[in-house]
């Protein structure tokens, strides 16, 4: 378990490779609501900041040469916050149809740690955090949800 650090806040990094170029009409479900999802995010109690492009959207991030390769992050006072805006917002809307749009990475596709605050994490440092959890399992560099011992509903929902 790694309970929050005081004067840190939890960044967090999911990626995905969806089925669909993001024109595609069978991607349109995800593709029409992720900014109405992000809009949410924003006004979330507890939200610090997200991964965004110029135009405000994490899609047009390029951190891989695979085009539909996406990646988000975002960095929230707490963890129970996160867990607030994932599964008590119309976020959960949305994942609850994620098979749809990403097939199973078959590998760790998320990636919690701790950050100063203040501190905004790079994309670049994500995938290193991300990487090291999948090389080394949870630490106090990159863990998951199991490793957040004050938030409870990713157990029943299967998140991560």
């Amino acid at each position: 378990m790694f309970p929050q650090p005081e004067n840190h806040y939890l960044a967090q990094i999911n990626v995905s490779v969806s089925r669909y170029d993001q024109d595609d009409p069978r991607f349109a479900g995800f593709t029409s609501r992720i900014d109405a999802v992000n809009a949410i995010a924003e006004r979330a109690e507890g939200f610090v900041w997200r991964l965004k492009s110029d135009a405000g959207n994490a899609m047009d991030i390029r951190a891989s040469e695979d085009p539909r390769f996406l990646i988000n992050m975002s960095v929230w006072k707490t963890a129970e916050a996160l867990e607030d805006f994932v599964w008590k917002t119309a976020h959960v809307k949305v994942y609850n149809q994620k098979a749809e749009w990403f097939p199973s990475l078959g590998t760790a596709h998320m990636a919690f740690w701790w950050v100063p605050i203040g501190h905004i994490p790079t994309y670049e440092d994500g995938m290193s955090r991300l990487e090291t959890l999948r090389a080394n399992g949870p630490s106090e560099a990159a863990f998951g949800w199991e490793s957040l011992p004050q938030v409870a509903e990713w157990r029943a929902k299967r998140c991560g």
